[in-house]
């Protein structure tokens, strides 16, 4: 039995489905999209719109945004939440947003659907410890450098506090190459797929940080066994007030998501 006790799939064999309004995260291919912030109402209202028109199943969007340099745009906070909830009720798409502080725990399950951990905060036990004592489903994303193992115990952390509802996201690791953002690491899908029985969304916005590999590498990793993608979108990237330079334009998602039919045909439709 390996460490990562109640995530391995030696203690538990089927599959785990979260089920989420009419989508289910684990059965089937589930597409999230959005804009990596919410910039104001007006685009996030309108990117809900055409989104779920394309046949998303869930809305992304970052209210509080970890940025590297402290002078960049960092979210809009609670303003940017009451944005997402209304976007919700304007389009019927659940919403998914990041988790920076601990202490925002409550305001955010007061607000979002899916509590995102990001990179940065995979091994921020104290907050995983907290995560794991909400009933709420969390989507925890693989750190920059994290090992495979490191991963599933940080899952760990969350479920052994007695949350189940654990979503992996696989958005690349660290590397020496300078081309891509990150280099996304498509050995770990089928990987972590016959380790855990949890579910597994790729993330290609953040595992290339090019907008023209999004495509490629969301079809790469359908293939491979993830379970859905996570995919950024703005309606104009070169005006994005964050990850402009690896978001889909609406023209650019729509193409995307009738190639992903070759290798999830059950988004045909």
């Amino acid at each position: 039995m390996p460490s990562y006790k109640l995530v391995s799939r030696d203690n538990h064999p089927q599959n785990t489905v979260i089920k989420l309004g009419t989508a289910q995260i684990g059965k089937g291919t589930t597409i999230i999209a959005g804009p990596c912030a919410v910039e104001n109402r007006e685009t996030m209202h309108r990117l809900a719109s055409s989104l779920s028109s394309l046949g998303v199943h869930i809305l992304r969007g970052g209210a509080y945004k970890p940025r590297t340099s402290p002078y960049s745009f960092d979210g809009l906070g609670k303003e940017g939440l009451k944005i997402l909830a209304e976007a919700r009720k304007y389009s019927g798409l659940p919403i998914i947003t990041e988790l920076t502080d601990v202490r925002h725990i409550d305001l955010l399950c007061a607000y979002a659907d899916i509590i995102q951990v990001g990179s940065r905060n995979m091994q921020n036990f104290s907050l995983l410890k907290e995560l794991g004592r909400v009933n709420h489903p969390v989507m925890l994303k693989r750190g920059l450098s994290a090992t495979l193992e490191e991963w599933l115990l940080a899952a760990e952390y969350i479920m052994a506090e007695g949350n189940h509802n654990i979503i992996l996201c696989e958005r690349g690791i660290r590397s020496f190459d300078s081309y891509t953002r990150n280099t996304f690491d498509i050995n770990a899908v089928p990987a972590i797929k016959n380790l855990s029985h949890l579910p597994l969304i790729a993330d290609p916005s953040h595992g290339t940080g090019r907008r023209e590999l999004v495509a490629p590498v969301a079809k790469a990793a359908l293939a491979a066994g993830a379970d859905g993608i996570m995919v950024e979108v703005h309606p104009q990237p070169a005006q994005a007030l964050s990850d402009g330079q690896q978001s889909l334009t609406l023209d650019e998602m729509a193409q995307m998501m009738a190639q992903l039919k070759s290798v999830a045909p059950q988004l045909a439709g």
